[in-house]
């Protein structure tokens, strides 16, 4: 039987196959641990890269973030900022209108007296220009020479006293 396994092509393609095979393993087997070892070595270092650029993105995403905080908080902070000057001008503005109108009620409150006192005193000179013109009417009227030379010595004697 082992003569009649021996004999048939199958067989020798078989111890062929296996002699290939071993050959094959014993030739490839280095190279391709060679390679494999290699790929290995790449996609560790690969990894590695990815890790090492994982944890740049985390802590630039980090600072960025942070920067972002600390902008809100200076935007907060200018817009409070902004407010309370709003508010301080508008009080300002409000307390220079009051000034303002106050000066514009005095001044008006002024003129007014002003006005007052000229009506008041053109009044007093137009009452005393007709009293003297009414005067003058019933003097010219009822007085003779005699008294009139009198009244006019009397006047002009007072007259240092009046100036005075």
């Amino acid at each position: 039987m082992l003569e009649q396994i021996i004999g048939e092509p199958e067989f020798w393609v078989a111890v062929a196959f296996v002699i290939v095979v071993i050959g094959l393993l014993r030739i490839g087997t280095p190279a391709v641990r060679t390679g494999l070892d290699a790929r290995a070595a790449k996609i560790k270092s690969e990894l590695e890269e990815a890790q090492r650029l994982r944890e740049d993105a985390q802590r630039t995403l980090a600072d960025y973030q942070r920067k972002q905080r600390d902008a809100l908080k200076e935007a907060e902070q200018i817009v409070a900022q902004a407010r309370a000057e709003a508010e301080r001008a508008a009080e300002q503005a409000a307390r220079d209108l009051d000034a303002a109108l106050e000066r514009r009620q005095r001044l008006a409150v002024e003129k007014i007296a002003l006005a007052e006192s000229k009506a008041a005193a053109e009044v007093r000179n137009t009452a005393v220009d007709i009293a003297i013109a009414a005067v003058r009417r019933m003097l010219a009227q009822g007085l003779d020479q005699r008294r009139k030379s009198e009244l006019i010595d009397a006047a002009i004697a007072e007259l240092p006293q009046r100036l005075h």
